[in-house]
């Protein structure tokens, strides 16, 4: 369910991360100087701020923070940061298990009109092949905290993925938020499970009242964490439907859609279909336009709901 105030993720780290610097002595922020509405962090203490103009500075200053015992945050203005330093995020960050945050505020399709280069939607599938790195694709408010508070508790990296496009808030229905699940419930019906991550909830959201209407309770699940996988809260859900729609924006291939993919194939196969970007480099458009043009819409949901639930397991 959600309720009518919308925001984006990244008005959510804004928030967080000033109260959570003024609460911690040893936390610092590496971010690109080129970060738009990088102004919001001129309020930070010298000592707690670094600037960098290229990835590589980026990925080692933070590396070298973690090293001499601080808690840094890297912050980048795109996913180009996996591509581009990919090895050294893998040699510098994850061989050695530094808890260095990772934080694009632009991520998925957010800055399409740019083309090729910035439209990097196989982010996620890169971090989740490396071992030692957490995941996370929040969707709201409540979802980035829990994900802020997962990856501070963490011994390892991690990979947040955020976006500016307003969203509403989301309600759980299972209880204690206060308990590090990786998940949420938002709907709890027994016709079809829809795990969705980041911009895709609110459309999930969108479809199960159409799916409704056409007789079919969808569950909702707000997968937020990507890895590690919340495989208890999917599991149960899926042995209650028989069937499952996993709806993110991203490849199709190693990102929520593969993580779900294998925790099912090797646990509890059913029927499943994703929503997400097919094969293909996506070019330029404006964010919308990409989206709808890629299928990342309710629509393309409930089509997918209705296929699986005709085929359920039983």
């Amino acid at each position: 369910m959600n309720n009518n105030s919308a925001a984006s993720t990244w008005d959510a780290f804004c928030g967080y991360i000033l109260n959570y610097a003024a609460a911690n002595e040893d936390f610092v922020m590496v971010i690109s100087d080129s970060l738009p509405g990088a102004e919001v962090f001129d309020t930070l203490p010298e000592e707690k701020l670094s600037k960098a103009s290229s990835v590589s500075s980026l990925i080692l200053g933070a590396a070298g923070y973690a090293i001499a015992g601080k808690k840094p945050w890297l912050i980048s203005d795109s996913s180009v940061i996996t591509a581009v330093g990919y090895g050294q995020i893998r040699e510098a960050l994850a061989i050695p298990s530094l808890p260095v945050k990772i934080v694009v505020s632009e991520g998925g399709l957010c800055r399409g009109q740019e083309g090729f280069s910035y439209n990097i939607l196989e982010d996620v599938s890169l971090m989740r092949t490396l071992p030692h790195m957490n995941v996370f694709v929040p969707s709201d408010l409540p979802s980035f905290v829990e994900t802020a508070e997962t990856a501070e508790r963490a011994q390892a990296p991690s990979y947040i993925r955020l976006s500016r496009t307003p969203l509403p808030t989301f309600t759980d229905e299972m209880g204690d938020s206060s308990v590090p699940r990786g998940a949420r419930m938002l709907i709890s019906e027994t016709g079809v499970t829809i795990c969705a991550c980041g911009t895709m909830v609110s459309q999930a959201l969108k479809a199960a009242g159409i799916l409704e209407q056409q007789g079919i309770g969808a569950e909702v699940i707000d997968c937020y964490s990507v890895k590690p996988l919340p495989e208890q809260i999917l599991l149960a859900s899926v042995r209650r439907t028989g069937c499952c729609v996993v709806a993110e924006e991203q490849s199709r291939i190693g990102g929520l859609c593969g993580a779900v993919a294998e925790c099912l194939c090797a646990t509890y196969p059913v029927p499943v279909r994703f929503v997400a970007v097919d094969d293909y480099f996506v070019g330029s458009g404006m964010p919308e336009e990409l989206r709808e043009y890629h299928g990342l819409t309710w629509q393309e949901i409930v089509s997918a709901a209705s296929q699986v639930w005709a085929l359920r397991r039983r």
